[in-house]
């Protein structure tokens, strides 16, 4: 595989995410990803991004249960 940016060879290693979104903060450490020897460019399979996509959803699910409409409102 190689890097769409600098068209150099990416290895198959571990990369981690965060993101901040909606009141909280989520962090992994080492998810599976294709990194890129030259610019450290970082690409994940299909398969991670629906992992970290359904992690997101079903936290964004569970903070709307928090909040009364009036909350949301504000």
């Amino acid at each position: 595989m190689r890097c769409i940016y600098c068209k150099c060879h990416m290895e198959k290693k571990t990369a981690p995410f965060s993101i901040q979104k909606n009141g909280y903060y989520l962090h992994w450490d080492a998810i599976p990803a294709f990194v890129c020897d030259q610019c450290g460019e970082i690409y994940f399979a299909e398969h991670e991004v629906d992992i970290i996509q359904s992690a997101i959803s079903e936290l964004d699910r569970k903070n709307a249960e928090f909040y009364t409409p009036d909350q949301k409102a504000a």
